[in-house]
């Protein structure tokens, strides 16, 4: 099975983040989807912002708290996460494993922080991931309507009200996908609230106007408070 790579380095000229792609490994999840490489550099832009000054901070801090990847493909979002010092763990199904596990080996010397991969199935039990963490990321997770209520499930048990869901996807025309994408904000904010990113906030290459990135976080309730 032949594998290409795909490369990206960080905004201080670091790196760069080398990831191995197999396009039939796993089908999508074998590939770098645009939608990753902008949450990538995001998440790069956010750690770089730290030393802004107040009120104009994006607040995101990375280094040493915890982070899960669903959907997590090749693993790049989550090792720009590893490499600026949060502790990850990657997760996807079965078949992509020896993948994500490939591209961790070959990036460890860019690792600040840690990062596992572990198998997780939307919908099923979430012990094993738990406590939850303070950041779950999401690149290009809106995949067909069947996987909306299982993916919102799982969201759900590995939340709470002080755990940041950053959610990037391309908003696609073609056949179904406008219906699943409007399905899915009407499921999802029954429990979260949204805040879009602005394109001034997110990195000055990688981004795109079909490309959204939102900061998602549970509704407070009784239960949560």
């Amino acid at each position: 099975m032949s594998a290409f790579e795909r490369e990206l380095r960080r905004r201080d000229g670091s790196g760069p983040l080398r990831v191995a792609q197999r396009a039939a490994a796993g089908g999508p999840g074998g590939v770098v989807w645009d939608a990753a490489l902008v949450l990538a550099r995001f998440l790069d832009k956010s750690a770089a912002h730290q030393q802004a000054p107040p009120g104009r901070r994006l607040r995101l801090p990375l280094r040493r708290r915890a982070v899960l990847e669903l959907g997590a493909g090749t693993g790049l979002v989550g090792l720009m996460a590893a490499s600026l010092g949060a502790n990850v763990t990657v997760t996807d199904l079965e078949e992509v494993q020896d993948l994500l596990k490939m591209n961790i080996e070959n990036n460890q010397h860019l690792v600040t922080g840690s990062i596992q991969a572990k198998v997780l199935k939307w919908g099923e039990e979430v012990t094993d991931f738990l406590p939850a963490p303070d950041y779950i990321l999401m690149a290009d997770c809106i995949y067909y309507e069947e996987s909306l209520e299982p993916l919102i499930k799982t969201l759900k048990d590995l939340s709470h009200p002080e755990t940041h869901i950053l959610c990037c996807y391309e908003e696609r025309t073609m056949g179904k996908n406008p219906e699943v994408e409007r399905r899915y904000f009407e499921l999802l904010q029954k429990d979260f609230e949204l805040e879009k990113v602005p394109l001034d906030k997110q990195d000055e290459e990688y981004q795109s106007e079909d490309i959204l990135i939102f900061i998602i976080r549970r509704k407070r309730t009784d239960a949560t408070s």
